[in-house]
Parts: structure tokens; C-alpha cells; sequence
């Protein structure tokens, strides 16, 4: 029950910028009571969008149906709430594209199976202008050849490679790989003497 590989994501992307975005503007904490993760996308960026009234990005309509987010640097910094990536991917979003992200929340994006990917400075700044120039284009994360392309041009992108053998090999889904080694885990159990007790 192996999850599945993911070599690319297509689509049209959305643009955040600034650096050192925390998770707690990504998802403000009053939501991390919620006992599932059901409509939590539609409150993404809540403090953030309303004291921007309106002139935030994802209250913007060019970028309505965006998959990718293109960010800036130590992306999800901050507390390591899950919540931050379940509720950017239940708002649409597959993969991100930024100069960095914070170890915790691209741990925790792997799991989800999405893709974090880091750009040079130039050709970050370079995809951001574009997008907000032309929403309506592809932009394309191609995790098999390391690139990212789009109408500003083809860049060479990063992430950790253990992160990236993950997502191509479809490995990246926990428990996935728990039940698809159900038998052997069994077999391990029945030898160690202690999970049955001790008396023979």
C-alpha cells in the first residue's frame, strides 16, 4: 500500500511575500482546537487578510484555484503546529516554492506529500514577479530534474534529498509504509519476548 510518487506539480501559483512568515500567521492558534482538520483551509492567513482588508493575496481573484505558493525566506517558522500545512493544502495548495523553509513545517509538508522547494535569491524574485504579472500562467515543480519552471524562465530548485527520494519513490505517507510492512512487523513482534510476556 506504497502512497503515490509525485515527480512534478502543475498549476498556477499564488504569491505571499516577506520572510520569517510564522506558523501562527499561517494558521492563527485559536484554530488548533479543532478536533479534524475539515474547513480549516478557509482560515489560512485569517489575521493577516483581515487586517490587510482585502489586499491580501489570497482574498485576491487572479490568484483564485492556485496550486503552488511561492514565499520567501524561513517559511513556517515558528511553533511546529501541523495545522500550518493541512490548512494551506486544504485551501489547494500542492507544493511551495520559497528561499527557505523552517526544518519542522517541510518535515511536516513531506508527510502531506507536499513538496518544499528552495530557490537562488534571483530566481526567486524572478518567478515572484512573473506570477504577479501573468497569475494565469503554469508554473511547473519538477522534483525528478530539480527544476522550476514558468514564463520567467527554468531555475534550478533544492530540497533536502532524503524529502525528495521520499516523494519520488512514494514513500513519503508514514503510515502507508507501517501497513505495507504489517507482516514483518508481526514477525518481529512474535520473536521479542517481552510483547507476550516472558513465560515460555
Amino acid at each position: 500500500m506504497q502512497s503515490t510518487p509525485i515527480e512534478r506539480v502543475c498549476g498556477r501559483a499564488c504569491v505571499v511575500r516577506g520572510d520569517d512568515i510564522d506558523t501562527d500567521r499561517i494558521i492563527p492558534a485559536r484554530y488548533l482546537r479543532c478536533v479534524t482538520f475539515d474547513g480549516i483551509g478557509e482560515h489560512a492567513f485569517e489575521d493577516d487578510r483581515r487586517l490587510a482588508k482585502g489586499d491580501h493575496p489570497f482574498d485576491e481573484e487572479r490568484f483564485d484555484g492556485a496550486g503552488i505558493l511561492v514565499v520567501g525566506r524561513n517559511f513556517g517558522c515558528g511553533s511546529s503546529r501541523e495545522h500550518a500545512p493541512q490548512s494551506l493544502m486544504r485551501r489547494g495548495f500542492r507544493a511551495f516554492v520559497g528561499g527557505s523553509f523552517a526544518e519542522i513545517f517541510q518535515g511536516n509538508c513531506v508527510a502531506l506529500g507536499l513538496p518544499c522547494v528552495t530557490l537562488a535569491d534571483a530566481d526567486l524574485a524572478a518567478l515572484m514577479d512573473s506570477v504577479e504579472l501573468d497569475p494565469t500562467q503554469e508554473v511547473v515543480v519538477d522534483l525528478a530534474s530539480r527544476r522550476v519552471t514558468s514564463r520567467a524562465g527554468s531555475a534550478h530548485a533544492d530540497m533536502p534529498e532524503g524529502s525528495r527520494r521520499q516523494l519520488l519513490e512514494g514513500s513519503w505517507n508514514a503510515t502507508a509504509v507501517l501497513l505495507e510492512a504489517g507482516d514483518a512487523i508481526e514477525a518481529t513482534a512474535a520473536r521479542i519476548p517481552y510483547v507476550h510476556g516472558f513465560a515460555a
